[in-house]
């Protein structure tokens, strides 16, 4: 069996998605009780 990335890691990444994105959404996807997927949207506004 393959592990994963351990917290630190999964909160370091979480960290850097949330510094980058301007305007859009962050989707954590969960399957049995664990994260398996972190899903980013960005929408670009125009003024």
């Amino acid at each position: 069996m393959v592990n994963g990335p351990n917290h630190d890691e999964i909160f370091e990444q979480l960290k850097e998605m949330l510094n980058s994105i301007r305007y859009g959404s962050i989707t954590l996807i969960v399957q049995d009780g664990k994260l398996i997927q972190i899903e980013k949207n960005e929408k670009v506004r125009f003024k």
